[in-house]
């Protein structure tokens, strides 16, 4: 039997949020970073914005956040945020998302005007033509089963590449575990009667889900806009998720055959994986490649910006905030 989660008391508050190693998700480049923050009160004061605990006696201990080199901050259960200390964080370009514990599932978020529209443009850019929607969808599945694909693939044949390869990972782990035959059944009305397996990858993809929603709306990406799903709002979290399940979800999934709670098992592991991984700062890069695959280097997050730009059919922008009427139109 799983063994009972700790209870959380004033003290092991404090220790959570003073601890760098448990708050800070490892960054991804010189300004992206996440803060992951529970069991605590976000305010304002004079010297700026800090994370609050207090103890039984009354004591309290602040610790203060690097609003200005954040990116994202993960507000997971038992936080509270001050009216003062958002709009700090909007002022510093700061995506707040209100998530559940460890970060594992997205609820919602406010996303700050000085996001810029970089990667959403991308993703736009791929997804309204077939051609290059289809290049995605191929680069996805090399970056899932690290196969190259032929650029004559279609996407029917990649939908059943991929089904034979899910086939036969299920059936290989099956083996490992001996549990006999084992078929995938999503079915809500008849929850109960899954076997623990199925319920666990349930349970593990809806974490899965969350925390891909939120680095994709850290980014400034469109969760609605998807490469291979569509028709829903997460049709681009999905496609996202589906480059981690056969490292992360599903075999975890197997592990949990005999557990008897296999969904708040699942729940527990996918956030000991989830450091373990460092998935979020992993996700965000992996979607910068898939968007942006001829840019060279690590790409530069360009989270905030200070002035918008016009649109120019011909280089792409030009600068905004000029009288483009005192100009000489060239002759035609």
């Amino acid at each position: 039997m799983a063994a009972t989660r700790p209870a959380h008391t004033p003290s092991s508050a404090r220790r959570r949020v003073a601890s760098p190693t448990l708050a800070m998700l490892p960054r991804v480049g010189d300004s992206l970073s996440f803060l992951y923050a529970d069991i605590v009160r976000i305010v304002q004061d004079d010297t700026g914005v800090c994370a609050e605990t207090a103890s039984d006696e009354g004591d309290i201990t602040r610790v203060y956040l690097p609003t200005a080199s954040l990116s994202c901050v993960l507000l997971g259960p038992g936080t509270s945020i001050t009216q003062p200390a958002l709009t700090t964080l909007a002022r510093h370009g700061t995506t707040v998302i209100c998530t559940g514990s460890g970060g594992v599932r997205c609820y919602s978020s406010t996303v700050p005007a000085s996001l810029t529209t970089r990667w959403l443009e991308h993703q736009v850019h791929h997804w309204s033509d077939p051609q290059r929607r289809l290049a995605v969808a191929r680069r996805m599945y090399h970056a899932r089963f690290n196969t190259d694909v032929p650029t004559a693939t279609t996407l029917e044949q990649l939908r059943g590449m991929e089904g034979q390869r899910m086939k036969a990972l299920y059936k290989l782990l099956a083996q490992q575990h001996r549990i006999g035959r084992f078929r995938r059944a999503y079915d809500p009305d008849s929850w109960e009667t899954q076997d623990p397996v199925n319920l666990a990858l349930s349970s593990a993809s809806t974490c899965l889900y969350g925390i891909v929603h939120a680095a994709l709306t850290a980014l400034g990406c469109s969760p609605a806009l998807g490469f291979v799903h569509q028709g829903t709002q997460l049709a681009f979290v999905y496609d996202i998720a589906d480059l981690y399940k056969a490292d992360i979800t599903v075999p975890l999934a197997f592990s949990l055959h005999d557990s008897l709670d296999p969904e708040a098992a699942a729940r527990r592991s996918f956030r000991t994986q989830l450091r373990l991984y460092k998935l979020l700062p992993r996700i965000v890069a992996d979607v910068q490649v898939l968007l942006a695959p001829d840019e060279n280097g690590p790409a530069a997050d360009g989270h905030a910006v200070d002035m918008v730009d016009l649109w120019d059919p011909v280089t792409g922008s030009v600068p905004a905030g000029v009288n483009y009427g005192t100009e000489e139109p060239d002759e035609p």
